[in-house]
Protein backbone atom coordinates (compact mmCIF):
# COMPACT_ATOMS: atom_id res chain seq x y z
CA UNK A 1 0.00 0.00 0.00
CA UNK A 2 1.71 3.27 -0.68
CA UNK A 3 1.90 6.25 1.99
CA UNK A 4 -1.31 8.10 -0.35
CA UNK A 5 -3.54 4.96 0.29
CA UNK A 6 -2.59 4.45 4.28
CA UNK A 7 -5.25 4.63 6.45
CA UNK A 8 -4.10 6.06 9.72
CA UNK A 9 -4.88 4.31 12.94
CA UNK A 10 -8.19 5.57 14.10
CA UNK A 11 -8.80 3.74 17.31
CA UNK A 12 -7.75 4.93 20.59
CA UNK A 13 -10.08 1.99 22.41
CA UNK A 14 -8.22 -0.90 24.66
CA UNK A 15 -8.32 -4.49 23.89
CA UNK A 16 -9.89 -7.15 26.73
CA UNK A 17 -11.01 -10.45 26.48
CA UNK A 18 -13.62 -12.32 28.26
CA UNK A 19 -12.19 -14.94 31.18
CA UNK A 20 -14.71 -17.50 30.72
CA UNK A 21 -14.18 -17.90 26.96
CA UNK A 22 -11.03 -19.83 28.28
CA UNK A 23 -11.81 -22.28 31.08
CA UNK A 24 -9.33 -24.35 30.14
CA UNK A 25 -6.31 -21.60 31.15
CA UNK A 26 -6.22 -20.33 34.49
CA UNK A 27 -6.55 -16.46 35.18
CA UNK A 28 -3.31 -16.31 36.32
CA UNK A 29 -1.29 -18.02 33.06
CA UNK A 30 -3.90 -16.40 30.76
CA UNK A 31 -3.15 -12.59 32.22
CA UNK A 32 0.59 -13.24 32.18
CA UNK A 33 0.20 -13.83 28.51
CA UNK A 34 -1.55 -11.11 27.84
CA UNK A 35 0.40 -8.29 27.21
CA UNK A 36 2.32 -10.43 24.82
CA UNK A 37 -1.09 -10.69 22.59
CA UNK A 38 -1.93 -7.29 22.79
CA UNK A 39 -4.62 -7.58 26.09
CA UNK A 40 -4.81 -4.19 28.12
CA UNK A 41 -7.75 -6.18 29.91
CA UNK A 42 -9.10 -8.94 30.95
CA UNK A 43 -12.95 -8.79 31.71
CA UNK A 44 -15.45 -10.64 34.08
CA UNK A 45 -13.75 -11.66 36.70
CA UNK A 46 -14.70 -10.25 40.03
CA UNK A 47 -13.59 -7.86 42.29
CA UNK A 48 -11.33 -10.33 44.79
CA UNK A 49 -9.34 -11.18 40.96
CA UNK A 50 -8.33 -7.71 40.28
CA UNK A 51 -5.18 -7.95 41.86
CA UNK A 52 -4.01 -10.68 39.44
CA UNK A 53 -4.22 -8.68 36.90
CA UNK A 54 -2.84 -5.50 38.50
CA UNK A 55 0.46 -7.56 39.07
CA UNK A 56 0.50 -8.31 35.21
CA UNK A 57 -0.13 -4.90 34.05
CA UNK A 58 -3.66 -5.59 32.91
CA UNK A 59 -6.91 -3.50 34.18
CA UNK A 60 -10.48 -4.74 33.99
CA UNK A 61 -12.82 -3.41 31.95
CA UNK A 62 -16.02 -4.88 32.93
CA UNK A 63 -16.59 -6.47 36.66
CA UNK A 64 -18.82 -9.74 37.16
CA UNK A 65 -20.94 -11.24 40.06
CA UNK A 66 -23.86 -9.35 40.15
CA UNK A 67 -26.55 -11.50 42.21
CA UNK A 68 -28.57 -13.26 40.06
CA UNK A 69 -26.74 -13.28 36.98
CA UNK A 70 -28.61 -13.01 33.45
CA UNK A 71 -32.00 -14.34 34.27
CA UNK A 72 -32.79 -12.64 37.51
CA UNK A 73 -32.15 -8.65 37.33
CA UNK A 74 -33.41 -5.41 38.02
CA UNK A 75 -36.87 -5.90 36.37
CA UNK A 76 -38.07 -8.08 39.02
CA UNK A 77 -38.49 -5.63 42.16
CA UNK A 78 -37.88 -8.90 44.17
CA UNK A 79 -34.27 -8.73 43.16
CA UNK A 80 -33.58 -5.03 44.01
CA UNK A 81 -32.56 -6.02 47.91
CA UNK A 82 -29.50 -8.37 47.01
CA UNK A 83 -28.48 -6.25 43.67
CA UNK A 84 -28.36 -2.71 45.28
CA UNK A 85 -26.42 -4.36 48.64
CA UNK A 86 -24.29 -6.16 46.07
CA UNK A 87 -23.28 -2.95 44.13
CA UNK A 88 -23.09 -0.85 47.47
CA UNK A 89 -20.75 -3.15 48.98
CA UNK A 90 -18.58 -4.26 45.23
CA UNK A 91 -18.78 -0.93 43.61
CA UNK A 92 -16.48 0.93 46.36
CA UNK A 93 -14.29 -2.30 46.37
CA UNK A 94 -14.01 -2.39 42.71
CA UNK A 95 -12.97 1.33 42.31
CA UNK A 96 -10.07 0.60 45.02
CA UNK A 97 -8.88 -2.09 42.86
CA UNK A 98 -8.24 0.05 39.59
CA UNK A 99 -11.86 -1.00 37.60
CA UNK A 100 -14.76 1.11 37.26
CA UNK A 101 -17.51 -0.79 35.28
CA UNK A 102 -19.85 -3.16 37.02
CA UNK A 103 -22.18 -5.26 34.59
CA UNK A 104 -25.86 -6.00 35.47
CA UNK A 105 -28.91 -7.20 33.64
CA UNK A 106 -32.34 -6.61 32.72
CA UNK A 107 -33.38 -10.52 33.75
CA UNK A 108 -36.42 -12.37 31.78
CA UNK A 109 -39.35 -11.51 30.81
CA UNK A 110 -41.46 -14.04 32.42
CA UNK A 111 -44.48 -12.64 30.79
CA UNK A 112 -43.65 -9.07 31.64
CA UNK A 113 -44.17 -6.52 28.99
CA UNK A 114 -41.47 -4.10 27.35
CA UNK A 115 -42.94 -0.85 29.51
CA UNK A 116 -43.27 -2.45 33.10
CA UNK A 117 -39.75 -4.68 32.66
CA UNK A 118 -38.38 -0.20 31.83
CA UNK A 119 -40.56 0.80 35.39
CA UNK A 120 -39.03 -1.89 37.42
CA UNK A 121 -35.67 -1.60 35.81
CA UNK A 122 -35.38 2.02 36.31
CA UNK A 123 -36.43 1.48 40.37
CA UNK A 124 -34.18 -1.02 40.82
CA UNK A 125 -31.17 1.51 38.89
CA UNK A 126 -32.67 4.42 41.37
CA UNK A 127 -31.04 2.11 44.19
CA UNK A 128 -27.40 1.32 42.26
CA UNK A 129 -26.56 4.71 40.32
CA UNK A 130 -26.14 7.27 42.86
CA UNK A 131 -23.34 4.79 44.78
CA UNK A 132 -21.78 4.65 41.01
CA UNK A 133 -21.73 8.65 41.08
CA UNK A 134 -20.29 8.87 44.36
CA UNK A 135 -17.64 6.61 43.41
CA UNK A 136 -16.58 7.41 39.65
CA UNK A 137 -17.94 3.78 38.24
CA UNK A 138 -20.19 3.20 35.52
CA UNK A 139 -22.94 0.20 35.97
CA UNK A 140 -23.58 -1.57 32.84
CA UNK A 141 -26.59 -3.52 31.67
CA UNK A 142 -25.64 -5.69 28.32
CA UNK A 143 -28.18 -6.25 25.24
CA UNK A 144 -27.84 -10.54 24.90
CA UNK A 145 -29.80 -11.97 22.13
CA UNK A 146 -32.79 -13.87 22.85
CA UNK A 147 -33.22 -15.31 19.85
CA UNK A 148 -30.53 -18.14 19.88
CA UNK A 149 -28.39 -17.99 23.14
CA UNK A 150 -30.46 -16.26 26.03
CA UNK A 151 -34.15 -17.07 25.22
CA UNK A 152 -36.92 -14.91 27.42
CA UNK A 153 -34.29 -11.91 28.15
CA UNK A 154 -35.83 -8.89 28.54
CA UNK A 155 -32.80 -6.46 27.10
CA UNK A 156 -32.92 -7.44 23.99
CA UNK A 157 -32.75 -4.37 21.58
CA UNK A 158 -30.75 -1.64 21.66
CA UNK A 159 -33.84 1.19 21.41
CA UNK A 160 -34.72 -0.80 24.93
CA UNK A 161 -31.89 -0.10 26.32
CA UNK A 162 -31.38 3.49 25.01
CA UNK A 163 -34.84 4.04 26.84
CA UNK A 164 -33.82 3.19 30.09
CA UNK A 165 -30.69 4.94 29.63
CA UNK A 166 -32.78 8.13 28.77
CA UNK A 167 -35.05 7.19 31.65
CA UNK A 168 -32.64 6.74 34.65
CA UNK A 169 -30.73 10.09 32.99
CA UNK A 170 -27.33 9.46 34.73
CA UNK A 171 -23.91 9.32 32.86
CA UNK A 172 -22.88 6.70 34.97
CA UNK A 173 -25.79 4.38 34.03
CA UNK A 174 -25.01 2.92 30.35
CA UNK A 175 -25.13 -0.05 27.74
CA UNK A 176 -23.06 -2.91 26.94
CA UNK A 177 -23.21 -3.02 23.54
CA UNK A 178 -22.70 -6.83 22.34
CA UNK A 179 -21.63 -6.63 18.60
CA UNK A 180 -22.61 -10.69 18.41
CA UNK A 181 -25.70 -10.35 20.13
CA UNK A 182 -26.80 -7.70 18.33
CA UNK A 183 -26.19 -8.53 14.88
CA UNK A 184 -28.71 -11.47 15.52
CA UNK A 185 -31.89 -9.44 17.22
CA UNK A 186 -31.55 -6.46 15.20
CA UNK A 187 -28.16 -6.02 12.47
CA UNK A 188 -27.37 -2.43 11.02
CA UNK A 189 -24.43 -2.62 13.60
CA UNK A 190 -22.88 0.74 12.12
CA UNK A 191 -26.13 2.92 11.86
CA UNK A 192 -26.49 1.96 15.74
CA UNK A 193 -23.65 2.73 16.66
CA UNK A 194 -23.32 5.88 15.16
CA UNK A 195 -26.35 7.10 16.45
CA UNK A 196 -26.46 5.68 19.88
CA UNK A 197 -22.76 5.51 21.24
CA UNK A 198 -23.41 8.33 24.07
CA UNK A 199 -25.25 5.50 25.77
CA UNK A 200 -22.57 2.87 25.44
CA UNK A 201 -20.09 2.34 27.67
CA UNK A 202 -18.10 -1.00 26.32
CA UNK A 203 -18.55 -3.41 23.16
CA UNK A 204 -18.53 -7.13 23.21
CA UNK A 205 -17.64 -9.08 20.35
CA UNK A 206 -18.07 -12.68 18.66
CA UNK A 207 -18.29 -14.17 15.28
CA UNK A 208 -21.86 -14.87 14.06
CA UNK A 209 -22.86 -17.10 13.54
CA UNK A 210 -21.85 -19.65 16.30
CA UNK A 211 -20.04 -17.25 17.99
CA UNK A 212 -16.52 -18.72 17.31
CA UNK A 213 -13.49 -17.11 16.09
CA UNK A 214 -13.87 -13.52 14.09
CA UNK A 215 -12.28 -14.35 10.51
CA UNK A 216 -13.64 -18.02 10.54
CA UNK A 217 -15.55 -19.87 7.93
CA UNK A 218 -19.24 -18.88 7.19
CA UNK A 219 -18.65 -15.10 9.41
CA UNK A 220 -21.10 -12.59 8.42
CA UNK A 221 -20.03 -9.43 10.83
CA UNK A 222 -17.11 -6.93 8.93
CA UNK A 223 -15.79 -6.12 12.30
CA UNK A 224 -13.01 -3.91 10.64
CA UNK A 225 -15.70 -1.86 9.25
CA UNK A 226 -17.53 -2.21 12.57
CA UNK A 227 -14.20 -1.00 14.63
CA UNK A 228 -13.74 1.62 12.37
CA UNK A 229 -17.12 3.06 12.66
CA UNK A 230 -16.93 2.86 17.04
CA UNK A 231 -13.20 4.53 16.39
CA UNK A 232 -14.80 6.96 14.49
CA UNK A 233 -17.21 8.21 17.30
CA UNK A 234 -14.51 9.30 19.44
CA UNK A 235 -14.71 6.32 21.57
CA UNK A 236 -12.11 5.41 24.05
CA UNK A 237 -12.87 2.74 26.33
CA UNK A 238 -12.61 -1.01 25.61
CA UNK A 239 -13.41 -3.89 23.13
CA UNK A 240 -13.95 -7.10 24.76
CA UNK A 241 -12.97 -9.98 22.73
CA UNK A 242 -16.29 -12.19 23.62
CA UNK A 243 -15.47 -15.71 21.33
CA UNK A 244 -15.43 -18.79 21.74
CA UNK A 245 -11.89 -20.01 20.33
CA UNK A 246 -11.91 -23.45 18.53
CA UNK A 247 -8.71 -23.22 17.82
CA UNK A 248 -6.07 -26.02 19.27
CA UNK A 249 -4.34 -23.00 20.74
CA UNK A 250 -7.50 -20.47 21.74
CA UNK A 251 -4.69 -17.26 22.85
CA UNK A 252 -3.15 -17.39 19.03
CA UNK A 253 -7.17 -17.10 18.05
CA UNK A 254 -7.41 -14.43 20.67
CA UNK A 255 -4.28 -12.57 19.29
CA UNK A 256 -5.43 -12.56 15.73
CA UNK A 257 -8.95 -11.14 16.54
CA UNK A 258 -7.24 -8.23 18.63
CA UNK A 259 -5.10 -7.05 15.26
CA UNK A 260 -8.44 -7.43 13.20
CA UNK A 261 -10.17 -5.42 15.48
CA UNK A 262 -7.16 -2.77 15.76
CA UNK A 263 -7.98 -0.05 13.24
Amino acid sequence: MSAAHHKPHLGHYKHSACKWCYKDISLEDMAARGSDIGLNSIELVNVDELPILTKNGLECAMVWGVPGGITDGLNDAANHDAIAEFMTREIPRMVDGGATNMICFSGNRRGQSEEDGLEVCAQGLARIVPVAEKYGATVSMELLNSKVNHEDYLGDRTPWGVQLCEKVGSANFKLLYDIYHMQIMEGDLIRTIRNHNQWISHYHTGGNPGRNELDGDFQEIDYPAVMRAIAETGYTGFVGQEFQPTEADPLAALARAITLCTV
